[in-house]
């Protein structure tokens, strides 16, 4: 049978399937658990893969919490942004969108990846990679939509930039107990960032 043009194949779908499977036996072995219980072996077991599979899918581990497969998505959405609009106003569109949907699909998967994200050392190391990645890719958008290369210095520095900010904010919240609304702490984080960066003292 021929495939729908324009919907992924059935080899996509089932890798996506998998890494879905991969996906929720890690969050379900995390919460209950800790992450230290995450093996590569016990999540095969969970997901009901090889370990092979696990390690193929995410040759490091910490990945399985930090790619959620997301990232084309976000371009996608950044290029589509109205032509003119203030890159920052841009970012702070699809990343604010992003999130929210990751909440109302998953709050409980959400909330537990930034716990860990403070409290395991190698999570957080990770995260700093897979930023720099996301924001490689972002740049490259970014760029076409200034008429710049993406390796332009201002281009990389904005991006990383950006990201960086709503990383601590994210960290924020996950140390003050997750009970703010992230959301709202993501768009004060960009608010800051379009002001220039005050930072006066409190009377």
């Amino acid at each position: 049978m021929a495939e729908t043009p324009g919907r992924p194949s059935l080899r996509e779908r089932k890798k996506q399937k998998t890494r879905a499977a991969i996906r929720r036996a890690t969050y379900r072995i995390a919460a209950e658990q800790g992450w230290e219980a995450a093996t590569t072996e016990a999540i095969a077991a969970a997901a009901e893969v090889s370990p092979s599979t696990v390690a193929r899918y995410f040759p490091v581990r910490e990945d399985i919490l930090l790619t959620d497969d997301q990232d084309e998505l976000l371009i996608a959405r950044l290029r589509a942004r109205p032509a003119g609009e203030d890159p920052l106003d841009s970012l702070r569109a699809v990343v604010l969108d992003a999130v929210t949907a990751a909440l109302a699909a998953e709050p409980e998967a959400t909330r537990l990846r930034a716990r860990l994200m403070v409290e395991i050392p190698a999570v957080r190391a990770r995260l700093t990679e897979t930023t720099a990645r996301t924001g490689r890719l972002l740049s490259g958008a970014l760029a076409e939509r200034t008429g710049r290369s993406p390796g332009d210095l201002e281009v990389r520095v904005f991006t990383a930039a950006v990201l960086g900010a709503l990383r601590e904010a994210t960290v924020h919240w996950a140390e003050h107990g997750r009970g703010d609304d992230l959301v709202s702490l993501l768009d004060r984080t960009v608010d800051t960032l379009k002001a220039g960066l005050p930072l006066r003292t409190r009377p």
